[in-house]
């Protein structure tokens, strides 16, 4: 008869109660000496919980991967999930993210050896997330770019001339049309696919290492008639950008220092992976009481328009971005987001397997009148976890942040709430 062993339940209170990060080493360390954690309660409901209020990971956040700098709007740091995929999976463990958007959490998971899960009801996720699992070597790629033909008959349905000159936008044109045919066909392969996600992150942004002139960041597209607005004031005209080059360059950026293993980590949770795009709410594709970690960040209220700030994306993919921003939620009110978030998280309950964890990163809203974690606990705590406290991941801002004029606090900080949930 075999014997069953009893889960053994991680204290993380106690972790983070001691938790000290040695900046010399990459590890962490119990270090009482060193401890820097501040402790508070907070009564929610009636009961207290506690909130570790520590610089937890931005001290290692130069070391990120290149991997990552893929732009989405209202991503988190690389190092948030590394902090929880370390320190509550093991490899091969599955990670999972309901709200995946530009793939943070789930690519990090794949660098360090898990397997993966991913959904994200706008598809630009995954255009933006698949194909980074699947490093293409940079003489194969170049190759590739060099085959697409340049069709001088190749237009845009829409006028983009504020966007781009003349040239380059018939070579865009070009691009979009060749990745259609190949997908129609099911001839898109992982080679491609990399160009598709490189071109979708390259379309607009603020220097010449974009297609564009100069416009806003590359996470947020502008209207046509506000970038006629910005081509004037700046008397600017588009100049031509030659997109072949520019994917060769980011892809080099992206590859950039990745060692083999990682290579081939991510290639082994790539194979294995579940990509899906559907309502977080019914996940049905996903086995029960499969997932050790979910990390993940939802939408907030109102705040972030993801599909309009996508538009030219979903130009660029054959995406209907309209039917998109319907299916996305973006309640106006705290009681109409947490009916929402309150089904999610009965998922994930359904999903999660015993001795297994959700690291629910929120923040404070609307200037900071809304706590979006105070009315996540509960939701959790409903659907049966275990809250485990609310984790405030504080970072000093250097005088770099402040050149930039971020003001997000008004003591010179930023922060990441992350409210913890066991399932026991």
């Amino acid at each position: 008869m075999q014997t069953v062993m009893p889960l053994v339940r991680f204290d993380i209170g106690a972790y983070l109660k001691e938790f000290s990060f040695d900046e010399r080493r990459d590890l962490f360390s119990y270090n009482a000496a060193q401890n820097r954690t501040h402790v508070e309660l907070v009564a929610i409901d009636g009961i207290q919980y506690p909130k570790y209020i520590n610089e937890f990971w931005t001290a290692k956040q130069r070391q990120a991967a290149p991997l990552h700098e893929v732009a989405y709007r209202a991503c988190f740091k690389a190092q948030l999930p590394r902090f929880f995929i370390e320190l509550l999976t093991a490899p091969g463990d599955i990670v999972y993210d309901p709200f995946s958007g530009r793939g943070t959490t789930i690519i990090e998971a794949g660098l360090l050896g898990r397997s993966v899960i991913a959904n994200d009801i706008n598809p630009i996720s995954k255009i933006l997330s698949f194909p980074r699992f699947f490093v293409p070597r940079l003489d194969e790629l170049e190759k590739r770019l060099d085959a697409i033909p340049i069709d001088d008959n190749a237009r845009a349905e829409i006028d983009l001339s504020m966007f781009y000159h003349p040239k380059t936008l018939k070579e865009i044109a070009s691009l979009r049309l060749y990745l259609h045919q190949k997908n129609a066909s099911g001839e898109e392969d992982r080679l491609d696919s990399w160009i598709r996600m490189a071109a979708t992150n390259r379309l607009t942004g603020h220097s010449s290492g974009f297609f564009s002139v100069y416009t806003l960041p590359p996470n947020q597209a502008v209207s046509p008639e506000s970038q006629i607005k910005i081509n004037e004031k700046r008397e600017q005209v588009p100049p031509y950008r030659n997109p072949k080059s520019i994917i060769l360059k980011k892809s080099r950026q992206l590859t950039k220092g990745l060692t083999t293993q990682q290579i081939r980590n991510l290639d082994r949770a790539g194979r294995n992976a579940q990509f899906l795009t559907t309502d977080a709410r019914y996940t049905n594709e996903i086995q029960g009481e499969s997932v050790q970690l979910t990390v993940t960040s939802p939408p907030f209220l109102d705040i972030v328009q993801y599909a309009q700030d996508n538009w030219l994306r979903s130009w660029f993919n054959g995406i209907d971005e309209k039917e998109i921003a319907r299916q996305i939620t973006t309640a106006k009110t705290v009681e109409g987001w947490a009916g929402v978030m309150g089904q999610v998280f009965n998922e994930l309950y359904r999903i999660t397997r015993r001795g297994g964890w959700v690291a629910f990163e929120v923040g404070e809203v609307r200037k900071g009148k809304i706590r979006l974690d105070e009315h996540v606990v509960p939701l959790g705590a409903q659907a049966g976890f275990d809250c485990q406290g609310v984790l405030v991941n504080q970072q000093e801002f250097t005088k770099t942040a402040n050149i930039w004029g971020i003001k997000n606090n008004a003591g010179g900080t930023n922060t990441n709430r992350i409210v913890m949930f066991y399932k026991p």
